[in-house]
């Protein structure tokens, strides 16, 4: 997907701000506990998701994470298509004061690329 000069720019200054993590790492995290979150679109997320993410989309996020994960110190890592989209999430989660608040780097492109277990 090409990103217009604007969207890239928020994006990366969203990421100054944010932990990203690779496949590997969340995998791992993942293993320990973590809650693997996917932002992207209704219709991204029913077309194929990581095994076992819980999806919350981009556009509701904000509105919809207390209600489903109440503890802000708990270890969240969001995903997108390829990174952008959870940087912009993770971002303002943290502006709402979840303190844990990983973004997995390269997204769904990374975790398919890399093998790891899709639904």
């Amino acid at each position: 997907m090409e990103h217009t000069e604007e969207f890239l720019k928020i994006a990366e200054n969203a990421r100054s701000r944010v932990t990203e993590i690779s496949v590997e790492e969340a995998r791992e995290k993942i293993e320990n506990g973590a809650i693997l979150i996917d932002v992207r679109e209704d219709n991204e997320f029913a077309a194929g998701h990581a095994a076992g993410a819980t999806h919350i989309g981009r556009g509701v996020i904000e509105r919809d994470i207390i209600g489903k994960f109440p503890d802000k110190d708990a270890e969240l890592i969001l995903y997108c298509g390829g990174g952008f989209r959870s940087a912009l999430a993770a971002d303002n989660l943290q502006k709402m004061g979840y303190t844990n608040v990983l973004s997995m780097a390269g997204g769904w492109t990374a975790w398919t690329d890399a093998g790891a277990p899709t639904e």
